[in-house]
């Protein structure tokens, strides 16, 4: 038996409890999957991110799909340190016949953008920010922030970067953040699907690269109790159809347009329940909480970092305010699926549009400080603290539960309340430590 390696593509999707999976096929012979693509089944669909399958499986047993590469979203790249290359290529999940599977989370976001622009006119631009701690042989711990820390990286930095840009991302930077061994990186915005579809690349080039130089890397929304938590920051904008900014006007509220005003009052509006699709885990309610750098409440803010949406800064020495603004959403992380979690932010601001909400007056202070006459005056008030009440939240929320196809909203909830309910058998400690390892 020689020594020789065959190269391998893998055709993926990443469910709803936001793990990648797929099948392999010889790189010689991926070319031959175009059209049809590799065999899948509905149930994967229910799978938990501790393994097993959602009680109920509402898919049972039976019947198949096809999970079809859409090689717009392929990932190649020779710098994570393997034998062979890191070769992924996201696809769709579709019925035999080719028609679109109604569960399918990646066509979910493709309904809603084309949604927004059909009935608006509007397109949004999108980055995923994402944070996540570098676990290492134990070594003392650097200074937040210092660029010592992230030299102390190694090799990982500068090889992500290259493998990112090799697989065809545009990474911004690359920073150490306030926890030890924490890291946080950024990418160039692009439109919803290619935003989501790198969000993921991000994310398993880096597990990858880590795991070969004998590291690993953790996306879990919040790994340790005494530490910051990772969050995943979604940045968006808005255009016209033909890229023309238009979420800046310097009359509006912290500098916002009146369609992206009332695309933000959509969301606030139904923030209670989308946290459920962008805080999908036990976990991720260790990290929403405040004075934690965090989001807490259904709060707009200019520039404050405890707000859910947070109106970035616009800089005086660069290109004109209209095109640099833009709006992070801060209560998202690493365990939601971030097709699911950008179709909900869109539905939701479609929502705002279509009924021309309007923003409640903005808070300048932190909303703990606030007496509740405050807060209530200001729209403000607190995200859920649990995944069973975010899920709460989103079942009482009759518009939310029309933004999806049937089959896609029973298996998300199936999935998490299975997870809500498998996780409120840990104490706090073991929860974190088993969402770390599994993210």
């Amino acid at each position: 038996m020689s020594g020789t390696l065959e190269p391998l593509t893998g055709i993926v999707t990443t469910d709803l409890a936001a793990v990648t999976r797929g099948r392999f096929v010889a790189t010689t012979d991926i070319d031959a999957t175009a059209a049809t693509g590799v065999g899948w089944i509905q149930s994967n669909l229910s799978l938990t991110a501790f393994g097993g399958l959602s009680n109920p499986n509402i898919w049972k047993s039976s019947g198949d799909l096809r999970l079809i590469p859409d090689f717009g979203a392929r990932f190649l790249t020779h710098a994570t340190g393997g034998d062979i290359p890191f070769d992924m290529v996201i696809g769709d999940l579709v019925e035999i016949d080719g028609s679109p599977w109604a569960a399918c989370p990646r066509n979910a976001l493709r309904q809603a953008a084309a949604a927004l622009e059909t009935e608006t006119g509007l397109r949004l631009k999108v980055s995923f920010e994402q944070e996540f701690y570098l676990l290492r042989p134990e070594e003392a711990p650097d200074h937040p922030l210092a660029f010592s820390a992230l030299r102390r990286s190694g090799a990982f930095a500068p090889q992500l970067v290259a493998g990112l840009r090799e697989a065809g991302l545009r990474p911004e930077n690359i920073l150490a953040e306030l926890g030890p061994g924490q890291l946080e990186i950024s990418i160039a915005p692009s439109a919803p699907i290619p935003a989501a579809d790198q969000a993921v690349a991000v994310r398993e080039i880096a597990r990858e690269l880590a795991h070969n130089l004998g590291q690993r890397a953790s996306f879990a929304p919040k790994p340790y109790a005494g530490h910051s938590g990772s969050g995943v920051h979604i940045h968006f904008s808005l255009t016209d159809s033909e890229g023309h900014a238009l979420t800046y006007d310097a009359d509006g509220p912290a500098g916002l347009s009146p369609e992206a005003t009332r695309f933000c009052a959509g969301i606030l509006r139904h923030l209670p329940a989308l946290t459920a699709f962008t805080a999908s885990s036990p976990a991720s309610f260790e990290r929403l909480k405040p004075y934690s750098w965090s989001a807490s409440y259904t709060w707009l803010a200019d520039q404050d970092r405890e707000a859910t949406l947070r109106v970035c800064p616009v800089l005086a020495m660069k290109s004109a305010p209209a095109d640099q603004l833009n709006i992070e959403f801060r209560a998202a992380d690493a365990t939601a699926n971030p097709y699911l979690a950008l179709a909900a932010l869109i539905r939701a601001g479609l929502e705002g549009l279509r009924n021309s909400y309007e923003l409640p007056p903005l808070a300048s202070a932190n909303p703990e400080e606030l007496s509740e006459a405050e807060r209530q005056y200001h729209g403000l008030k607190r995200l859920p603290t649990s995944l069973s009440q975010a899920l709460a939240q989103l079942e009482a929320d009759a518009t939310v539960g029309e933004w999806f196809p049937r089959p896609l909203f029973d298996t998300f909830l199936a999935v998490k309340r299975t997870e809500a309910e498998i996780g409120e058998g840990f104490d706090k400690d073991d929860l974190l430590e088993t969402y770390r390892a599994l993210y």
